[in-house]
């Protein structure tokens, strides 16, 4: 039996920080980062039969054209993903009243759509990445044992040509999902390789005030290529999703919406018509 301080339920038997119990979520969910994008998706359903927010986690269940379907918010970065994954999964995993894991898994197909920056000159802004694999260059997956998942050979190649400070933790690597990549794939979308960061600014190679480890290690990344891949993105969650996604046994695809290009210094004149694109692709996908 799971201890309650380790599965920690509120009063009315709904998980702690996302304060919902089994019977509210379905098995298609979307993650959006905002809390006001929810309803930027929801809009277009044709009813929402549940919703619920604590904190910056707001979750809506709804039909869209006679699916269940829902989209949760996540916020930013690993950290988060840490809480909304675990808790996602005791809710279809784990019996909430007896705090015993199930015998039968209950997978749950979990599509992030978000935004990111484009980190090569020829991913233009407004365009949309699939993300074949996540890089995390964040230690939160490292507490847990990710050996048998993560793609090892890619990690030591990014690692090398990078020149990679290992004081900052090891890189890890996790492939998506191939049965969402093939359901949402299409040919107007770029399938590319997404770095997780753990921070928006030094972690991202921003310098405001503060000096950074390595200045170069943006242009390091535009130029890191494994087997014909190159790192095309940058963004706070995708590379955790996968991980904790692989390890839980649930099918994780991100999406994201590319609003500005780093290598550039361009950003999208439309950024909102960009992601509601997105948003009624990703819905439409699922519903096929």
């Amino acid at each position: 039996m799971i201890a309650s301080s380790e599965l920690i339920l509120n009063p009315d038997g709904s998980v702690y920080h996302l304060n919902l119990k089994p019977e509210n979520i379905a098995k298609d969910i979307i993650f959006v980062g905002d809390q006001n994008r929810v309803e930027k998706i929801t809009k277009h359903f044709s009813s929402i039969e549940f919703s619920q927010q604590k904190r910056e986690f707001k979750t809506q269940t709804g039909n869209y054209k006679g699916k269940r379907i829902t989209v949760i918010s996540t916020g930013i970065g690993p950290d988060n993903i840490d809480i909304v994954m675990n808790e996602l999964d005791a809710l279809v995993n784990i019996d909430l009243e007896t705090r015993e894991v199930k015998e039968e898994l209950t997978s749950l197909n979990i599509v992030r759509v978000g935004t990111s920056g484009s980190i090569q000159a020829d991913i233009p802004c407004d365009s949309v990445v699939m993300s074949l694999y996540g890089l995390g260059l964040d230690n939160m997956l490292r507490s847990y044992c990710i050996d048998k998942i993560s793609e090892k050979a890619m990690e030591e190649a990014f690692i090398q040509q990078t020149d990679w400070d290992m004081q900052k933790g090891r890189p890890y690597v996790i492939k998506a999902s191939e049965t969402l990549e093939k359901r949402l794939e299409s040919d107007f979308i770029i399938k590319g390789f997404t770095g997780t960061a753990g921070g928006f600014y030094g972690p991202q190679g921003r310098v405001l005030r503060l000096a950074i480890q390595d200045p170069e290690l943006n242009n390091k990344m535009d130029k890191f290529e494994f087997d014909g891949i190159k790192m095309t993105n940058l963004e706070m969650e995708t590379a955790a999703i996968y991980g904790l996604g692989k390890l839980l046994g649930h099918q994780c695809l991100s999406l994201n919406a590319i609003i500005a290009n780093r290598a550039t210094g361009t950003f999208s004149e439309d950024p909102y018509k960009t992601i509601d694109e997105l948003i009624i692709y990703a819905l439409d996908k699922l519903v096929e």
